[in-house]
């Protein structure tokens, strides 16, 4: 049994491989969105995926979201704050909840959609984050020609996706949290439930590692064939539970249509914000 049990495990040499045949070298800037069941047994969990992942890109981001920071209104009263170390919700996974316990890892200021990244590039993406704004880091992907990993999930888990949206112009909702002390109000998207909907319009390298199937997609293929799809059907990527907030998007949507939206790099943001400071001087 236990030598059974071995063959059906997944050493860190088996998994170096698979992302080794994906064509990740070290040199990438990535995105991973990952599932630790999905391998069946993972030999060292989640130190090494993390480990590996790091030997194979150049930076190495995930989602950090910690929804237990949303509030209830604008009047609600604040119990915690926000914090470097702020646990990450358990349905985003280990992988990134290890990778905020790393010391060296940063991470970006937004108290629910926060981002963790290491390598190369970590602050320069984490950067681009704002509360209206919040899958900016994405952006900062794409201007980098970065890379979106699926470690055994599907789309629903696909934050890239997200900023596709943002920039094809569809509504956001208004959310509030703890920052800096007070009640502030931030951007929130509709739920992912739908987005394996794009996967007809997007390639992808495929290698498996044990019962993972991994697929590599660039960001830039992701982020354009997203807004293709919603030019074409701007509900297309919207679930249809009735008790979702897809259903307020939904209704902006029908009444008002989408409203694109631009895609800024650091260069344009510096500009603009050199321009508002010497307009308010």
């Amino acid at each position: 049994m236990l030598n059974l049990a071995r063959r059906l495990s997944v050493s860190p040499q088996q998994l170096r491989e698979a992302l080794a045949s994906l064509g990740l070298s070290g040199a990438q800037h990535l995105i991973v969105h990952s599932s630790l069941k999905s391998f069946g047994t993972l030999e060292g969990g989640a130190d090494t995926l993390l480990g590996e992942l790091e030997h194979s890109t150049a930076t190495l981001v995930a989602p950090a979201f910690s929804y237990q920071t949303l509030l209830r209104g604008p009047d609600s009263p604040i119990h915690a704050q926000f914090s470097r170390d702020t646990r990450v919700s358990r349905d985003i996974g280990r992988l990134a909840q290890r990778m905020v316990e790393r010391p060296d890892a940063q991470r970006s200021f937004h108290p629910a959609l926060s981002f963790v990244a290491l390598g190369e590039q970590a602050g320069e993406v984490l950067s681009r984050q704002t509360l209206s704004n919040p899958y900016a880091p994405i952006g900062a992907l794409y201007d980098l020609d970065g890379y979106t990993l699926l470690a055994g999930v599907d789309h629903s888990s696909n934050t890239s996706i997200h900023y596709g949206e943002y920039l094809a112009g569809m509504p956001l909702l208004t959310r509030h949290l703890p920052h800096e002390g007070r009640v502030t109000s931030c951007a929130f998207p509709n739920c992912s439930a739908d987005f394996e909907r794009l996967a007809p319009s997007v390639r992808a390298a495929t290698a498996h590692a044990g019962k993972s199937r991994l697929r590599l997609y660039r960001v830039r293929e992701l982020v354009d064939a997203t807004v293709r799809l919603l030019r074409q059907d701007p509900e297309a990527l919207l679930c249809t539970y009735p008790s979702c907030r897809c259903q307020q998007v939904r209704a902006v949507v029908r009444r008002e249509g989408l409203k694109p939206r631009m895609h800024a790099d650091r260069a344009h943001a510096d500009q603009a914000e050199a321009q508002l400071t010497e307009l308010i001087a």
